[in-house]
C-alpha cells in the first residue's frame, strides 16, 4: 500500500508520460495483462487509455488490471490511469517512506 505523498510523487512521475496502452472494445484480455506486467517489470510506472468504444470505464479497467497483477492504481482521470507496481529485485522508483 502506497501513501497519500508517495502517490503524489507518483503523480508527479506520471505527469509527463504518454499512454503506453490502449484498452478498447475487446476489453482486457490476457495478453494485454501479460504485457502490462512484463511493462511493469522494467518500468514501475506505467499510464493506460481507456478508449471512446471500450465496454469499460478507465476506473473499471485500472482495477482489474491491478487487481490481477497485483499493482496499485495511483490515479483515474477521465479516460488514463496510472498503474504501479514495485520491481522488489531492482527497483526503478525510489519513494520516500512516509
Amino acid at each position: 500500500m502506497i501513501t497519500p505523498k508517495q502517490r503524489a510523487e507518483l503523480k508527479a512521475l506520471a505527469n509527463p508520460l504518454e499512454p503506453v496502452f490502449q484498452v478498447g472494445k475487446g476489453g482486457v484480455n490476457d495478453a494485454q495483462i501479460a504485457q502490462i506486467d512484463d511493462y511493469l517489470r522494467v518500468h514501475e510506472l506505467v499510464k493506460i487509455k481507456v478508449l471512446d468504444n471500450s465496454l469499460y470505464t478507465a476506473k473499471e479497467a485500472a482495477a482489474e488490471i491491478a487487481e490481477r497483477i497485483s499493482a496499485e492504481v495511483v490515479q483515474v482521470i477521465g479516460s488514463k490511469a496510472i498503474l504501479y507496481k514495485r520491481n522488489e529485485k531492482e527497483p526503478v522508483i525510489r519513494l520516500r517512506n512516509k
